[in-house]
């Protein structure tokens, strides 16, 4: 596996070995030893999986007390893959990436914990997989609006207007919203 680092610090995109042939491929998309050896040295202790239709929008979530730091990947279809540095003392605090992560090309993003998280499916019948170092601890769950004018995400203009989830659009602006020391 290649670990490619980006401009916010801890946050890496992952391009596995892939083996293809005529029958298919296979990649390893986790080892303990291997992520170990890329300095990630991080325990899992929860898998999700979500399908989503083209133009849905999820995000941008996170958990203040109990955080979780996230190895995300698309099996199918593809999404634009977003995180956003909620560490009030980071040097890159409020500042995002953006990815594309598709079922074609396989990269996974390691977000890790003190960072918010949010993906727009770019394509019907998306599937999105994710380990969790952390319990999904719904009291601690927060979301800041994916909109935000501060945070300037710029998400792809194919979809103009996504579909967002009742709680989604509840949402608060990252200036006032509970972060990370």
């Amino acid at each position: 596996m290649k670990l490619l680092a980006t401009d916010l610090a801890n946050l890496f995109v992952i391009e596995p070995e892939v083996y293809g042939d005529d029958r298919g491929f296979f990649m390893e998309s986790w080892s303990s030893r291997t992520f170990a050896e890329l300095g990630l040295d991080v325990t899992f202790a929860q898998d999700n999986h979500s399908r989503s239709a083209s133009g849905v929008l999820r995000g941008i979530h996170y958990q203040i007390r109990n955080p979780q730091g996230k190895l995300v990947r698309v099996t199918a279809g593809r999404v634009f893959d977003v995180a956003v540095d909620l560490r009030r003392s980071s040097p890159t605090f409020g500042k995002w990436f953006g990815t594309e992560l598709s079922g074609k090309n396989k990269r996974m993003l390691w977000v890790p914990p003190g960072f918010g998280h949010a993906f727009l499916s770019l394509a019907d019948d998306t599937d999105f997989l994710y380990k969790c170092s952390g319990l999904y601890s719904p009291d601690d769950e927060r979301c800041i609006a994916w909109n935000d004018p501060d945070l300037g995400i710029e998400w792809p203009a194919e979809v103009p207007a996504p579909t967002v989830s009742a709680r989604d659009r509840k949402g608060v602006f990252l200036r006032n919203a509970e972060v990370y020391p």
